[in-house]
């Protein structure tokens, strides 16, 4: 049988996590608000662009 407790004392994470994890959090990531930010932006300079 399986003992769970001496199975996740030994448990080490991967280095690959760790690496992915870094860059993740680091990584400056654009989110849906960024998005409609930029969208509205563009809307908003074409819209003066036609008035012109």
């Amino acid at each position: 049988m399986i003992n769970f407790e001496e199975e996740l004392k030994k448990f080490q994470p991967s280095l690959e996590v760790g690496q992915a994890e870094e860059l993740i959090n680091n990584n400056d990531l654009r989110d849906i608000t960024d998005v409609i930010e930029e969208i509205l932006k563009e809307q908003k300079t074409s819209a003066l662009n036609k008035r012109i």
